[in-house]
């Protein structure tokens, strides 16, 4: 295949990750196919198409409260109401109430026709079939009225929207049975290197196990797609082809880890280039500056380091939001909280950093970060110990206890509550 101008082999200069996101969420449109799915299998799936509401919810109004309902401007002449009825979740009062009435209600109750406020049972007291009223009150009080919430016809979910629990019961709330949602992207991965082992088995002296594939497994698992297993691949060049071949022709993207480096053992770059396209193989990050996308047939290909940290980064800024487009699914920028470093923090001009930290909020409800030990990139211990990362800017030369910094958590703002 052709490569086209922007190739890889013009590139002299690591690209700044801004670019490498714009680039390549350009070049990628969602993977052809839609599905009408039951709303019960839908958790986690990307809508394929703008819901709009077939009703509106409320589709009555009723009461948020325990009480009365009444005409609220009555009380303001006279505060004793005779009770008519007494409404229920689903069982409704029937009859308007008339001049110098009132139904005992309950939340979730439809309000009967006539009444326009309710009162709290705390603000009224009953005898018999009388209630005096102690609290005045105004229309609109203690209710929920109809279509406050979404009218008939208005946007419910938006197109590229990941349904969760909630996004799930409004299309409940409206009827929904099934949705129509886009097709999950089959993603084939694998693992390079002639020192690689299966975890089942004992280690030679110079091996070590096949961890990558675990860590790939299981980010992939997370987004919500559908995966194919390729195993290992020695540093083989034929090898290599043969399986990124069959991979290409069975998924709508490519993922590899390790071998994307330039050295001699290094055939992923080459590789690609001769079966298929690259568009950049140099991004101005640490750690993960060997990072290769580009295009196998059909498939989109993203080469990722070998390093397992390296790995987890590139994952994380570039192939994860570029995997989120080829779903379908909106982009949103990662969360990114300022907070104060606790410790010095090591490092060079040139490239953006994401050194990985713990932070916290103390007791004064200001976020800290503490910067950890073991930053290499093939350092897990110190991965799994953070609970984020903290991101230096290209320019910045180190951080001295105490000053500001942009930390981006691992699983969200929640975390930091309370920790």
């Amino acid at each position: 295949m052709r490569e086209c101008d922007c190739c890889s082999e013009k590139q002299s200069q690591p690209l700044a990750l801004d670019e490498v996101l714009n680039r390549m969420l350009n070049a990628i449109s969602p993977a052809a196919g839609i599905e009408q799915i039951p709303l019960k299998q839908a958790l986690g799936r990307i809508l394929a198409e703008t819901v709009y509401a077939s009703t509106d919810l409320p589709p009555f109004s009723s009461s948020a409260m325990d009480g009365y309902a009444l005409r609220a401007d009555e009380i303001q002449e006279t505060p004793v109401l005779r009770v008519v009825g007494t409404a229920w979740a689903g069982q409704p009062h029937s009859a308007p109430i008339s001049a110098g009435e009132c139904v005992r209600i309950f939340t979730g109750a439809a309000l009967p026709e006539g009444a326009d406020a309710v009162i709290m049972q705390e603000h009224a007291h009953r005898d018999g079939d009388r209630i005096r009223v102690t609290e005045k009150t105004k229309p609109g009080e203690c209710i929920r009225s109809r279509g406050e919430e979404i009218k008939s016809g208005d946007r419910l979910l938006d197109e590229g929207q990941r349904l969760g629990p909630a996004e799930l019961g409004l299309l409940a709330s409206i009827g929904s049975p099934s949705v129509s949602v886009r097709r999950k992207p089959r993603v084939a991965f694998f693992s390079t290197g002639d020192e690689l082992r299966p975890i089942t088995e004992p280690l030679a002296f110079g091996e070590i196990h096949d961890s990558n594939r675990y860590v790939l497994d299981a980010l992939l698992a997370g987004l919500g797609v559908e995966t194919i297993d390729m195993g290992v691949t020695g540093d083989n060049k034929e090898e290599i082809q043969r399986v990124l071949l069959e991979a290409s022709n069975q998924a709508d993207a490519v993922i590899t880890s390790g071998g994307a480096s330039v050295g001699d053992a290094d055939f992923i770059t080459e590789v690609v280039k001769e079966i298929g396209h690259i568009d950049f193989w140099k991004v101005a990050i640490k750690p993960g500056k060997p990072f290769v996308f580009g295009r196998i047939n059909s498939s989109f290909f993203f080469g990722l380091p070998g390093n397992p940290v390296s790995m987890m980064v590139t994952f994380q800024q570039l192939a994860r939001p570029a995997l989120l487009r080829l779903m379908g699914a909106s982009i949103v920028e990662p969360l990114r909280l300022r907070a104060v470093c606790t410790n010095r923090l090591h490092k060079q001009p040139g490239r953006l950093e994401f050194q990985r930290g713990i932070y916290r909020r103390d007791p004064n409800g200001i976020f800290t970060v503490t910067g950890l030990g073991g930053q290499s990139a093939s350092q897990m211990t110190s991965m799994s110990s953070a609970n984020c990362f903290i991101v230096l800017p290209v320019e910045n030369a180190g951080i001295e206890a105490g000053q500001t910094v942009d930390v981006e958590p691992f699983h969200g703002f929640h975390q930091a509550i309370g920790s």
